[in-house]
């Protein structure tokens, strides 16, 4: 396993290196972002911190967008989303929950209007990673998909490598065989209005999603993993380790929001993902109760956290601490467990190997920050001899 997995490593984070050594484009660091602060708009640089993916959350008034904004990045329990106000400003939130997911998401109010002058379409499209448009479809959807074509195609002509996502919403009231009709026609009409207007090279993805269960959660594991461009090295990594471990499928947690940020090449079902969130929720609320002190606070996990759960149909469900944010469950026979010691001793391996791919992309970060700096200090100065000749 090791003198494997050192030569695909090796290989990955030269790739994953890849993605960095492009050339940055000097806009990126010099605009201006639009945040949502103390309840005011206000202004920040963004050469103040690291350039961070951003997410906007679109769609029309009461479509669930900053219900779905809480119940995945704030714990919100669904029912408590019904008090919630509509949303009447732009507000922006920082993710960093752990060393992979960190971007922005951008809550955009339904009445926004693209054809406002004093809306800046231009500045906001150009940083996004991705675009998340909410249909409601429990409502008529029409006017809905009227504004998802004039967004995609405001988006796409200031930034063709936006990602464009839409949610197919609160199908928690509609059977199965009314969910895939909705799918369908939406999906069918959407792409026509793209291609009606010349657009088929634009990819719209659609979920159905709900804040009633664990669709929401994966739909945005689904999101946010387009914005990782270490993602390949993750799933080789995980691959390695389940061929070597006899380990039928594993996933990589974050902790916090119970975003799936990787999994192996395997397909993914729903079950096994709804059991994943269910593990963590258990290992949390244990240890909320046994693993911390009174003199402790935060969230109760750490480097010893693990956690064995025996299904009933001999599965072993297997949970082990990445990072301080980041943890893996993997599904394996009761027969494979058997051989701990060297499943253990792969997910050191393992372990190892995410932490090289981390200090890879914190040097690369950091370069690619020193650089945006020298490259703005030039600019100021040059401004400066051109403004001040004397």
């Amino acid at each position: 396993m090791a003198s494997e997995r050192d030569s695909a490593q090796s290989r990955e984070e030269d790739s994953a290196v890849g993605y960095y050594d492009e050339e940055d484009d000097l806009e990126a660091f010099s605009d201006t972002e639009l945040g949502c602060e103390d309840g005011e708009l206000g202004f920040t640089n963004s050469l103040n911190g690291e350039v961070k993916p951003r997410i906007l959350l679109m769609g029309l008034r009461r479509s669930g967008k900053s219900s779905i904004q809480k119940v995945v990045f704030h714990k919100m329990s669904p029912n408590e989303t019904l008090f919630l106000e509509s949303t009447n400003k732009i507000c922006r939130e920082d993710v960093s929950n752990s060393s992979f997911v960190s971007f922005q998401i951008w809550d955009f109010p339904g009445q926004i209007d693209f054809f406002d002058p004093t809306f800046d379409y231009e500045m906001i499209f150009r940083g996004t990673g991705a675009l998340i448009f909410v249909i409601d479809s429990q409502d008529d959807y029409v006017e809905a998909l009227n504004r998802l074509h004039l967004t995609v195609t405001r988006a796409y002509a200031v930034n063709p490598d936006i990602n464009f996502e839409v949610f197919i919403h609160k199908v928690d009231g509609l059977s199965d065989d009314h969910k895939i009709e909705k799918q369908r026609d939406i999906h069918k009409r959407a792409n026509d209005d793209q291609v009606d207007a010349g657009l088929e090279r634009i990819h719209l993805s659609f979920y159905l999603t709900s804040i009633y269960d664990h669709s929401i959660f994966e739909a945005f594991s689904k999101v946010v993993q387009k914005l990782i461009p270490q993602l390949p090295t993750l799933e080789n990594l995980l691959n390695i380790f389940i061929s070597n471990s006899g380990i039928e499928k594993a996933f990589l947690f974050d902790v916090v929001s119970k975003i799936y940020i990787a999994t192996d090449s395997s397909p993914v079902d729903m079950q096994t993902y709804e059991l994943c969130c269910d593990m963590i929720d258990v290992v949390i609320d244990i240890s909320c109760v046994y693993g911390l002190t009174d003199s402790e606070a935060g969230l109760p996990y750490d480097k010893e956290s693990m956690a064995i759960i025996h299904l009933n149909n001999t599965t072993v469900m297997y949970l082990k601490e990445v990072t301080k944010f980041l943890a893996m469950v993997c599904f394996l026979r009761k027969e494979s467990f058997e051989r701990k010691g060297l499943i253990d001793y792969n997910f050191h391996c393992f372990k190892k190997a995410i932490q090289e791919v981390f200090d890879v992309r914190v040097q690369v970060q950091q370069n690619r920050k020193l650089l945006s700096q020298r490259r703005w200090s030039k600019l100021s100065m040059t401004n400066g001899v051109l403004s001040n000749p004397h």
